[in-house]
């Protein structure tokens, strides 16, 4: 369930902090939640995928890490995410 390369780019465009920037805690959040939402339809389709569905926890988790260290560092930054995403808590 990997993403496509120019779906890939519009994230990184998005919510890149400069030209380059693919490492911040912002793409990477928004990449993972691309991939949660592809994963989450897949599994609606196919709801005993049990290793798809294991795959999904940890993107979650992954997710909820990287939020909850930007909560940390930049609330700003945290909150502009959260809302651009349409991340509720």
């Amino acid at each position: 369930m990997a993403l496509a390369s120019d779906d890939k780019k519009k994230i990184i465009e998005k919510f890149s902090q400069g030209k380059g920037d693919t490492g911040s805690p912002e793409v990477q959040v928004a990449l993972l939640s691309e991939r949660i939402n592809k994963l989450a339809a897949h599994l609606k389709k196919h709801a005993h995928d049990v290793h798809s569905r294991r795959g999904l926890l940890t993107i979650v988790s992954k997710r909820r890490r990287l939020l909850n260290y930007l909560s940390k560092k930049a609330k700003d930054r945290y909150s502009h995410v959260i809302a651009s995403l349409g991340l509720a808590k």
